[in-house]
């Protein structure tokens, strides 16, 4: 059973790697398949599949980003071998149900791609409340820049960072962070200086040494 209970209206860093660390993206396709994942699978009302859902589209003009959403997505990146969200809670058992969709589809997708069978994430989603404003805005840095960390570089990874400070649309509600700032490059000096701040105290951290993956 899940220790964390989700509540409407908090805010969540989820994270997860692949199984016996394995990459989890292989080509930029597989980025692509899995952001779009994150977006047609946020819907209160099930979709079936990506491809069943293609067809609904076609047809009635409709998608999951003009229905009711599960949770809102303030950041994410996506490594090789291990992802990062910030998830707020919108519906009663949301972040639960977005998790389960996304792990089962995308795992489906992945495995019918690559020939394989089994699972493709190492158990269970993992799960940290922020409990409170200051934890969320230093905790943004740490997913928007999260690709810096590890050093993986922009085309081995992909993250919500883009959307913030190049303002490119995207899955993200960052106004939950941006609004917090004078403008986007008040927020782009405090998450450089917040992510430096960060790793030189990580000993402080307990967090970090469950979240800085091999």
């Amino acid at each position: 059973m899940r220790k964390e209970v989700f509540a409407v209206g908090k805010f969540y860093h989820i994270y997860n790697r692949g199984t016996d660390k394995r990459k989890i993206f292989l080509d930029k396709y597989d980025f692509e398949r899995f952001l779009q994942s994150m977006q047609e699978f946020n819907t209160l009302e099930p979709i079936g599949s990506i491809y069943e859902n293609s067809f609904v589209k076609d047809q009635l003009g409709s998608s999951a980003s003009k229905q009711r959403k599960l949770v809102n997505c303030v950041a994410y990146c996506l490594n090789p071998n291990h992802y990062h969200f910030i998830l707020q809670q919108t519906k009663e058992r949301g972040v639960e149900k977005f998790m389960q969709r996304l792990g089962t589809g995308f795992t489906n997708y992945f495995n019918n791609k690559y020939h394989r069978s089994g699972v493709l994430f190492q158990g269970k989603f993992k799960s940290r409340h922020i409990d409170s404003n200051e934890y969320l805005l230093h905790i943004s840095a740490y997913v928007n820049l999260n690709d810096r960390i590890h050093r993986f570089g922009s085309s081995a990874s992909k993250s919500s960072w883009i959307e913030y400070v190049e303002k490119q649309k995207g899955i993200c509600e960052k106004k939950i962070i941006l609004d917090q700032f004078g403008n986007v490059a008040e927020y782009k000096a405090f998450a450089e200086s917040s992510l430096k701040d960060i790793l030189a105290r990580k000993q402080l951290y307990k967090e970090l040494e469950i979240l800085l993956f091999d």
